[in-house]
């Protein structure tokens, strides 16, 4: 696979400091073949970069940036645990979408996160995945990732 780090910078992302949870978890587990990554808030700077619900306080647009923002918290969180380069694939993203009442495009904010795995690791970053509407999400945030990646 392609250096990965190489790969983010012809994005124009760096990866951030890796999360500090907000509760009694770790970011990310290894267990076997897999990493479990925790779900990740769109945290820049130990800050949340924006709270609402989508479809109302915050737009779909801005929630898809966001989701983006989860997926690079995500591999930060890879990053410390196992590196990167150990990355086979990423097998499954589950998508969190605070959602106003009404709002269906649960699948169109989570694109964010699945298109940054994408555009990462190219044909290795297609993975299966859920969308789901909540009421609220932690700290108020508009979404939150989680994924799960195979590495070696």
């Amino acid at each position: 696979m392609a250096d990965v780090r190489a790969r983010l910078a012809e994005l124009g992302l760096t990866l951030p400091a890796v999360t500090p949870p907000v509760a009694a978890y770790v970011p990310a587990v290894r267990s076997g073949s897999y990493v479990y990554v925790s779900g990740q808030l769109p945290m820049a700077d130990g800050a949340l970069l924006a709270t609402g619900k989508v479809g109302a306080e915050v737009s779909p647009e801005q929630a898809r940036e966001l989701a983006a923002r989860c997926a690079l918290n995500a591999l930060a969180a890879v990053e410390s645990l196992v590196g990167l380069g150990t990355v086979v694939r990423v097998v499954k993203v589950t998508g969190f979408v605070a959602s106003a009442p009404g709002f269906t495009g649960q699948p169109g904010v989570i694109n964010g996160a699945s298109e940054l795995f994408g555009q990462v690791f190219g044909e290795a970053g297609q993975h299966a995945r859920s969308a789901v509407g909540v009421a609220e999400l932690p700290l108020g945030a508009p979404v939150e990732v989680e994924v799960i990646v195979e590495v070696v």
